[in-house]
């Protein structure tokens, strides 16, 4: 736990003695309360990776055309968030740019995460389509039908990443770390074509 969340804890558990001296009850009560809310490290986490290659206009799918699904995770334990507000909430799928290289066990602020993601180019419709929204169910979600209209190939680094962060308007206490695949190349769908096409002459 960073020093500033030590020190704004501590400082919570000394303000709820105060209360404690008053009403033993509530200030035990309270002072649960709040460190569960401000002391858990809880984080998304893609449980699927996607099928590779990707084309524009052919719907994302995880390996062997399992649905890609993201679960909420307590950090510290491992475990699925499977109650609480958080374990129900709904999260909005992102796409990011391929050169957002921090790993897994790293720890990032949302803005820098946000400044990672990726718009449609000028004059373009939606970068990514379909149902972009995610809602939890237990602590588990499963994305819908997701389409991109357009490839990666005018990006910085050529590649892409879906991303899934808490969906806009969420007010709980906790900072909840979004989740991320891995770097991905888009081809246009006629490519596909031509790449099987190679792969039968070559044979």
């Amino acid at each position: 736990m960073q020093p500033m969340m030590e020190n704004f804890l501590q400082e919570l558990k000394e303000a709820f003695k105060l209360a404690n001296f008053h009403s033993p009850h509530l200030g035990r009560a309270d002072a649960r309360s709040m460190e569960n809310n401000y002391g858990r490290n809880l984080q998304l986490k893609l449980q699927t990776k996607l099928s590779l290659p990707l084309y524009t206009g052919k719907k994302l799918e995880g390996e062997n055309g399992t649905p890609i699904s993201v679960a909420l995770i307590d950090a510290k334990t491992g475990d699925v968030v499977t109650s609480g507000p958080e374990s129900s909430m709904k999260l909005d799928v992102v796409v990011l740019e391929g050169d957002f290289n921090k790993e897994d066990g790293d720890d990032w602020a949302q803005e820098e995460f946000e400044k990672y993601m990726v718009k449609e180019r000028e004059g373009k419709g939606s970068l990514l389509t379909g149902n972009l929204l995610v809602t939890l169910k237990g602590g588990v979600g499963e994305l819908g039908e997701l389409i991109f209209t357009d490839n990666s190939s005018w990006n910085k680094s050529k590649r892409f990443r879906i991303g899934l962060k808490v969906a806009t308007g969420y007010c709980g206490n906790a900072r909840i770390r979004e989740a991320k695949t891995e770097a991905f190349r888009v081809k246009e769908y006629r490519g596909e074509g031509s790449i099987q096409e190679t792969s039968s002459t070559c044979i």
